[in-house]
């Protein structure tokens, strides 16, 4: 995702169904660094393997923060099927990683906490606008073209 400002006004070129797949972990206690610092870790070398195989079905990614304890990341993706083909692949970096951080939650778990959440959003059913803005969110993931959508994704004109 560059840092590459797109002049006016632009809307993600993107149509048909959209997957959006959330993840994220807080650290509930700090000095319990055996458990949260493995799943701080795990992710990194995760997002590199899928952006290097661009058949994997990731289409974008954005790293977020929530303060000092919460770290996240928002990732788009061509299709369920996908992601879930990927988060269960033995011989990919998820599998491993996941069944990992479950023998150190079943040890004492507690130290981090982990969320996710999977979004399918029908076509027609999202609104993108981007106004001097680089390429963000569904626009990094797809591109972007000139324009603005309404509120379920049909174009109108800019004035």
């Amino acid at each position: 995702m560059g840092d590459k400002v797109v002049p006016g006004s632009a809307v993600a070129d993107v149509d048909g169904e959209v997957v959006v797949f959330m993840i994220g972990m807080r650290i509930n206690r700090l000095w319990a660094v055996r458990s949260w610092l493995p799943a701080l870790l795990a992710m990194p070398p995760m997002l590199k393997e899928l952006a290097a195989d661009r058949s994997s079905g990731l289409l974008g990614y954005r790293a977020l923060g929530g303060g000092s304890r919460l770290f996240g990341v928002v990732q788009y993706w061509e299709s369920r099927e996908k992601l879930y083909a990927y988060a269960s692949d033995p011989d990919r970096r998820h599998r491993p990683a996941w069944a990992a951080f479950n023998r150190r939650a079943r040890r004492g778990g507690g130290g981090v906490g982990i969320w996710h959440e999977t979004y399918v959003v029908p076509a027609g059913a999202y609104s993108t606008f981007y106004s001097s803005m680089p390429p963000t969110g569904l626009g990094a993931a797809y591109g972007v073209t000139s324009g603005r959508r309404g509120a379920h994704g049909a174009a109108v004109s800019v004035a």
